[in-house]
């Protein structure tokens, strides 16, 4: 079966710049290489199930300017349905994106019209309800994002929250998510919790029913309240830009529960995405698809069906 799934977050324009080391605080250093990619997490992440074979379609907003057009338009030749994303008057999210020798990198995050993203339309509410998985994170209004997890729940849809960037949540969103998936900054920040990564779980386990606490080159972790507990190591690769392979894990996750693989195997191919995705510059042009992930999975993890 191909797995539905809706994503709702944000659009926006990164604007990135490549430089042999990230700044500090105040100073000015000189890069090289500039480039204007799609991106925005709710955009990368709909990218991403598109490309891992997902039928995915992504409720969010854009601007009516230049960078707005350009975003609708990448969507569509990665096979996103963008039907159900806005043309609001002004500016088009914007992301200032600094990236390193080493692949490392900083982002500040102009919203734009991705604040303005407010309450759910019937064609909104239809496209979650006729979804296996609604995946949101939180750059777009927290309000919006509850209201989507409660046409969710309310439809039977599971629902998938990448709690980023890391923020406190009310109490009434976290009771409406059947899975969530933060770093470890993510983590703390969500859970008020400090320590290593099985204290995190364990904090983030009295919020939610199931966790993903991602590790970077470290793989994942994941835990359940029904006593599931495993870490999943990641693929070995050289990575070039780390911007969107947060953002390819969660796609790929999604359409891997979506499809009901087994956890373990769904997670597993979601490092193997993730992994791919940080082998190449950029954010939604780094996104690999599902030939990728499958030969990346089958390569690392063997003996997993």
């Amino acid at each position: 079966m191909t797995a539905k799934v809706t994503v709702l977050g944000s659009a926006n324009m990164d604007l990135v710049v490549r430089t042999p080391r990230l700044p500090k605080a105040g100073e000015t250093v000189l890069g090289d290489q500039f480039a204007m990619i799609g991106g925005g997490k709710g955009a990368n992440q709909a990218v991403a199930a598109a490309r891992a074979g997902g039928d995915c379609r992504l409720i969010a907003a854009v601007g009516d300017d230049a960078n707005g057009a350009a975003l609708r338009a990448g969507l569509v030749r990665f096979g996103v349905d963008v039907a159900l994303v806005r043309k609001l008057a002004g500016a088009s999210g914007v992301a200032l994106i600094g990236v390193d020798e080493h692949g490392e990198n900083q982002i500040v995050v102009a919203p734009g019209a991705n604040a303005e993203l407010l309450g759910l339309t019937d064609a909104d509410t239809a496209a979650i309800a006729s979804a296996d998985v609604l995946v949101c994170q939180l750059e777009v209004p927290i309000e919006t994002v509850a209201a989507a997890a409660a046409a969710a729940r309310a439809a039977g849809t599971r629902v998938v929250l990448n709690a980023a960037p890391a923020r406190p949540l009310p109490d009434h969103l976290l009771n409406l998510c059947d899975l969530v998936v933060v770093n470890q900054t993510e983590a703390q920040e969500l859970s008020g919790a400090t320590g290593d990564g099985d204290a995190l779980v364990d904090a983030m386990l009295k919020l939610v029913p199931r966790v993903v606490l991602t590790l970077g080159a470290a793989g994942a972790a994941y835990a359940d309240r029904d006593g599931t507990r495993f870490h999943t190591p990641a693929p070995s690769v050289t990575a070039v830009d780390a911007t969107a392979a947060g953002d390819a894990f969660v796609g790929a996750l999604a359409v891997a529960w979506a499809e009901d693989r087994p956890m373990r195997t769904a997670i597993q191919w979601a490092c193997a995405a993730g992994a791919a995705a940080a082998c190449r510059p950029g954010a939604s042009e780094s996104l690999p698809d599902r030939v990728r992930i499958d030969e990346l999975h089958a390569a690392t993890y063997p003996d997993v069906p």
